[in-house]
């Protein structure tokens, strides 16, 4: 069930000692890493299972400024820069161009969001084309519809996400990084309120700074050590079709969305839709996410499954010189929603007969780890000084990563982030202020 993923080689020995741990091989953590060795400093890698193995590599590949949350707005244009940045300078192809987004919706109030966002798209110069009806259908061309509008993000993009955390963390290694999967970190090691080394399966590595993009498991890591940190994950299907008719590189309607790769397949979700399992983690902070849940309602599926019992929101309690859940469970892998697979196939197949042959070469599910107000937390930790958290990024991870783990490596090197981070401390979700759910 897991998607294609590009597999890279582990350095055999763990460091002794290094500046920085970053905890977590997804996009953030890779990418996080690759910042910091670009300038000299040590940074140790240390992923549970493999690098990209989870949502990273499970996700649409969009990398966008289009009807981003204006907290984001900074961070997508960094982000957009670095991804130029990177593909230029790390030597391997992540997958990134710079193809446009396309949009197009039959829903009014819709398309009215996205005409009154582009107000906001002009104080940040995102390049954003509003589409009439004739444009969009002639852009996005669909069987039995036809649609009202739509938006065309020019310098908008897509990455790989299949290579993109593997290969930037080759690009870390190639600059003195080194790298360290099947190896959990079990916890920190913590004297007088400071960090000291991260305790990992294999043997502690001595550090005083420590980097948790961990993902969907990083609030039980946190917690592990007393640290509150709303996190909730929801459940979404995708899947990646067999090489096919080319119908346009990245699109979005309010049915499904497309995004062509680099092999001439598709991966498809459907638009807006997530499963959402009750979990201990997701009871405990069931108070701050109700604003989220209630005004995203319609989009929201709701079970029991087995996550209640095993994962990063079950009830998990472990020591330091114990096996952790993070080793019981190397690559969170959950199965795709049959459901929602073969509405997926049925809608795609309907609406463009190019692709009415579609295959499914693989489908897989994920757990999309998020905050109360849809905004990643890129902050200190204030309990244990020389501890930094990067996640809960919110779906937005893949395209926001290069930028949000830009700000994490300034922010754990001591250094002023390139832009205003503010929004992404964790204090706004722990303090009582009230949640402000993002706009998009």
């Amino acid at each position: 069930m897991s998607p294609q993923l590009k597999r890279i080689a582990s350095n055999v020995k763990l460091p002794e000692e290094v500046d920085v741990v970053v905890i977590g091989g997804g996009i953030i953590g890779a990418a996080a890493t690759y910042f910091m060795a670009k300038q000299g400093y040590k940074v140790a890698l240390i992923e549970k299972g493999l690098v990209g193995c989870e949502q990273s590599s499970r996700n649409w590949g969009w990398c966008r400024q289009q009807n981003r949350d204006e907290r984001e707005l900074p961070t997508s244009g960094l982000s957009m820069r670095l991804w130029d940045e990177m593909s230029r300078d790390i030597g391997f192809d992540l997958g990134f161009r710079r193809c446009g987004l396309r949009y197009a919706t039959d829903d009014p109030k819709q398309l009215a969001q996205w005409d009154a966002w582009r107000d906001l798209a002009k104080q940040y110069g995102v390049s954003t084309v509003m589409l009439n009806a004739k444009q969009a259908n002639e852009m996005i061309p669909a069987k039995g519809r036809t649609w009202i509008g739509g938006v065309h993000s020019i310098d908008d993009g897509k990455g790989e996400p299949s290579i993109a955390a593997p290969m930037i963390a080759e690009g870390a290694r190639a600059l003195g990084a080194s790298i360290h999967q099947n190896c959990a970190a079990r916890g920190l090691d913590i004297k007088n309120g400071k960090v000291e080394g991260v305790v990992t399966e294999n043997g502690t590595i001595k550090t005083n700074r420590v980097l948790c993009a961990a993902g969907a498991w990083a609030s039980a890591f946190c917690r592990h050590h007393g640290i509150s940190f709303p996190q909730a994950s929801v459940r979404q299907t995708a899947l990646r079709t067999k090489p096919i008719t080319n119908i346009g590189e990245a699109i979005y309607t309010s049915n499904v969305a497309l995004t062509r790769r680099l092999d001439g397949s598709y991966t498809v979700a459907i638009s807006g839709t997530a499963l959402l399992e009750f979990t201990p983690q997701g009871i405990r902070y069931a108070k701050p996410f109700m604003p989220m849940f209630m005004q995203r309602l319609k989009a929201v599926q709701v079970n029991v499954g087995r996550s209640f019992f095993q994962g990063p929101e079950a009830f998990n309690r472990w020591t330091n010189d114990s096996v952790s859940p993070f080793e019981r469970i190397r690559i969170l892998d959950p199965a795709p929603v049959k459901s929602n697979l073969i509405k997926t196939v049925d809608t795609v197949k309907s609406l463009f007969p190019a692709l009415a042959d579609m295959e499914i070469a693989e489908s897989w599910g994920s757990y999309v780890d998020s905050t109360p107000d849809a905004i990643p937390v890129i902050s200190p930790i204030e309990q244990v000084e020389g501890f930094f958290l990067a996640a809960g990024t919110s779906a937005h991870g893949f395209g926001l990563g290069p930028g949000l783990a830009n700000v994490a490596a300034d922010l754990v090197l001591g250094k002023k982030p390139i832009i205003d981070a503010s929004s992404y401390h964790l204090s706004r979700l722990v303090n009582g202020s009230k949640i402000r759910v993002g706009a998009i």
